[in-house]
């Protein structure tokens, strides 16, 4: 009986070997060869990427998660254009606070003030304003 079980095992398995291999009849085997799926890169090269670009990507799956490969090609462009942003968001606060210091510390902004030179101890008295309100006789 256990002669007949190994008998068996080994069938089996030569059996599923020459299935996945082919068996050499030459037609290519029972299982096809199937290319390996890889990322195209539906990124675009001649803009900026955008939030629908990032909706639509997928990457392709491996056994065991992601193809490292792909996701680091990614990463490292995604990397690229968020550093490229910030330095233009850096360089345009920096212009804009050069335009705003240029306008609040203008030469002319003082000339016109109306409240010119008008201090407490300039102010008149109220005893003197008291008087001009009251009719004289």
């Amino acid at each position: 009986m256990f002669l007949f079980l190994v008998v068996a095992m080994v069938v089996v398995v030569a059996a599923v070997t020459l299935a996945v291999v082919g068996g050499g009849n030459g037609a290519g085997g029972v299982l096809p060869e199937a290319a390996p799926e890889q990322l195209v890169d539906p990124l675009p090269a001649t803009r900026p990427v955008g939030r629908a670009d990032l909706e639509a990507l997928r990457l392709p799956m491996a056994p065991r998660g992601y193809r490292m490969g792909d996701v680091d090609d990614v990463l490292g462009r995604l990397g690229a254009e968020l550093a490229e942003r910030d330095a233009r968001i850096a360089e345009l606060e920096a212009a804009l606070a050069g335009v705003q210091a240029g306008a609040i510390g203008g030469a002319g902004l003082f000339e016109d003030a109306p409240f010119k030179n008008t201090f407490p101890e300039d102010a008149p008295s109220k005893d003197a304003s008291a008087s001009d309100d009251e009719p004289r006789s």
